[in-house]
């Protein structure tokens, strides 16, 4: 069995304790013959600019560089609010995305049966839920240039961030949503602005096209971004993969993580273009929630959403799908016997700890063998 190496960046707040869990875990996979990881582990974030200065370190990135995946945490904080604007805890995660290339950022959004409940909806309109929006995460409003807050001649301040999009960035987010689609339920929902926007136009222009010339099996439908954020809420199992640009990708991948009960719940991969000469692609796998720092350290983060992400990474990074699946299931079985953290515990019912939830799963684990 090869050896897969890792990236550990637990970053601030309760990226370090929910982080615990995964090393835990792979601990598990390694002794029980299931998998073969040797890990790494580096600053991110807040906890790297106490120690460097910036974000993220020349040497962390060459760490990443050289893994065949990373697994991130979550940072900043309130402690880091004024530091300098290149330097928020922020501009690491944006570095790790751009210089690793990670265009395409998975999000999926699945209620689980016992979770129902903890959805701000009724279950009726949750249970069974399974989306996935596919996210376009190297360009968009995040990084067009200019990036600016400039001093007028009055005196007034103006802010400008630029909306930036190519054909050749939105044709390949669009084949990782189509081809995800196909071996899901053959339906993507395409997400813009075209109504004010002209990189709207634009992306409904080139998705249009590749959907007619490659995936013609495939049904498309296209949806203004503030309409599917309304529909999300509405009806949200009329979805199925929703691609969108990196701005509404953010946005919309938030409501969708709360109609499964909570942020603590829902994972991440961020994919990058496959090398045609080794087959492999770079990938960063984390949990979509942040560091929570009203919480941090106090055992009470739901350690479910990062080693859901861990269980992304080996399904898309190590070709390991039997183990994801049985993670999977054991996550399943866990929520499914009662167990809960505090962000999905009904009112009176018993919170368990970060460590007990991981604990939890692990257990499942061995006892499904």
């Amino acid at each position: 069995m090869a050896t897969q190496k890792l990236l550990l960046l637990p970053g601030d707040g309760i990226g370090v304790e929910v982080m615990a869990e995964v090393k835990r875990l792979i601990a598990f996979l390694n002794k029980s013959g299931l998998a073969s990881f040797e890990t790494e582990e580096d600053l991110v974030g807040g906890a790297a600019y106490d120690a460097h200065g910036k974000a993220i370190s020349e040497d962390a990135m060459k760490r990443a560089l050289a893994a065949d995946a990373v697994m991130f945490g979550a940072v900043g904080g309130p402690k880091w609010a004024d530091v300098p604007y290149a330097a928020r805890p922020e501009a690491g995660l944006l570095r790790l995305r751009k210089d690793l290339g990670l265009f395409a950022n998975l999000r999926p959004a699945v209620c689980y049966p016992a979770l129902a409940d903890a959805s701000s909806l009724k279950r009726e309109l949750v249970e069974g839920l399974d989306i996935m929006i596919v996210r376009e995460l190297t360009g968009g409003v995040y990084f067009g240039e200019p990036k600016e807050i400039v001093t007028l001649e009055s005196g007034e301040k103006r802010a400008i961030d630029t909306q930036v999009y190519t054909t050749h960035e939105i044709e390949r987010i669009a084949r990782v949503a189509f081809d995800l689609a196909k071996v899901r339920k053959s339906l993507v929902h395409s997400s813009e602005k075209h109504n004010v926007m002209k990189s709207g136009v634009l992306w409904k222009q080139v998705v249009t096209a590749v959907h007619k010339a490659e995936y013609p099996e495939l049904k498309l439908e296209h949806i203004l971004a503030d309409n599917c954020g309304m529909q999300l809420v509405r009806t949200p199992k009329q979805f199925d993969v929703i691609v969108c640009d990196n701005l509404f990708g953010d946005m919309l991948s938030d409501v969708a993580a709360m109609l499964t009960g909570s942020l603590g719940m829902l994972p991440s991969a961020s994919l990058g273009a496959t090398d045609p000469a080794t087959g492999k692609r770079k990938a960063m796998y984390e949990p979509v929630h942040g560091s929570a720092p009203d919480i941090a350290g106090k055992g009470l983060a739901n350690p479910i959403a990062t080693l859901a992400s861990f269980g992304m990474a080996l399904r898309y990074s190590f070709g390991l799908s039997e183990a994801a699946d049985r993670l999977d299931a054991a996550i399943a079985q866990v929520l499914g016997e009662g167990l809960r953290t505090k962000d999905i515990a009904a009112v009176g019912q018993n919170a368990v700890s970060t460590s007990d939830m991981g604990g939890a799963v692990i257990k499942a684990l061995e006892t499904a063998r």
